[in-house]
């Protein structure tokens, strides 16, 4: 488990962490999602003891990370898949994290081949792929078979294959009973892989709740209808709270009014429905509509940049 209390980061008068509190439950995958800056990184190095915290605590697995006797057997941390010796090959790499612990070069085999590394593992680290280097920064966490795993971008540069293989990996692991905590920008595949989200904005806490949870408080539901009889069944369901919306004849969008409540409706009137589907918010709705006021860093629309452009012209 990681519990965090009160934790906060300064850099002279930049807030990065600001008090917050959370627990990673183990038995489950749990995300950890917000906008470049705001503070899932820093958040990540004061686990793992790299950055000290200049107010809160924060534990892994009841300790501070740095009094572990045998850090990697209780935490697999990838933070910077790049913080490898370039001229060392990868099963050299492996083997002397492994020396640290006593762990030797059967289990460094292990995790060469369970992270699909075989084929490189005796070439010199500074020649990888993106990856390839995402790779070994994963089979480096998992060798000390961690009770604890963090991964910071896991699925970067991997390709399709590689990515299903971290998902059903940490899936895995997760179901073990071991905590694993993971940041990602990819909100599809979190919504995918992750049980529970923590989401985090300018240093603050904005969500801590199921995935499911999160969708559904920052996201309304749709129900698309179909049917002959589309008019008849929009007045029997006008309120103030119901909104309808419609793009061609017999195609109804309806908010404000549930599935259920629809197809009893129409089923009571004895009007026809060719179609009843609820239509859900997506974790990247959810996501854009929960950070939306906390994004630091903003890019120029397309358009934006085109008259900026024309009016630096005109100017000249």
């Amino acid at each position: 488990m990681i519990e965090a209390h009160g934790l906060t980061k300064r850099y002279g008068p930049k807030t990065a962490v600001d008090g917050i509190s959370f627990s990673v439950q183990p038995g489950k995958v749990t995300g950890f999602l917000g906008p470049n800056g705001a503070g899932k990184s820093t958040t990540m190095r004061m686990i793992v003891g790299l950055d000290r915290p200049t107010q809160g605590t924060v534990t892994v697995n009841g300790k501070p990370y740095a009094q572990h006797r045998s850090p990697l057997v209780e935490v697999g941390a990838l933070l910077e898949a790049k913080a490898v010796h370039t001229g060392r090959s990868a099963a050299n790499h492996l083997a002397a994290l492994g020396a640290t612990h006593g762990i030797g070069r059967a289990r460094v085999q292990e995790v060469i081949e369970m992270t699909g590394l075989q084929t490189v593992a005796r070439k010199r680290v500074g020649g990888f792929s993106l990856g390839m280097g995402q790779r070994l920064g994963i089979a480096s966490a998992l060798l000390g078979d961690p009770r604890t795993l963090i991964l910071d971008e896991p699925v970067n540069g991997l390709d399709p294959e590689g990515v299903l293989w971290v998902r059903n990996l940490v899936r895995y692991l997760a179901s073990e009973g071991r905590t694993v905590f993971l940041s990602s920008h990819l909100m599809s595949e979190m919504a995918l892989t992750a049980d529970h989200l923590i989401v985090i904005g300018r240093g603050r806490i904005i969500a801590d709740a199921p995935v499911q949870d999160v969708i559904n408080r920052a996201t309304t539901t749709t129900v698309r209808v179909r049917s002959p009889h589309a008019t008849q069944l929009v007045e029997l369901l006008r309120s103030a709270d119901v909104t309808v919306t419609t793009t061609e004849p017999g195609l109804l969008e309806i908010t404000g009014a549930s599935a259920e409540v629809i197809g009893e409706t129409a089923a009571a009137a004895q009007l026809v429905l060719h179609e009843l589907t609820p239509l859900s918010g997506s974790l990247e709705d959810a996501y854009m509509q929960l950070t939306a006021d906390q994004v630091e860093y903003h890019s120029v629309g397309a358009g934006e940049s085109t008259v900026s452009a024309a009016a630096q012209e005109q100017a000249r």
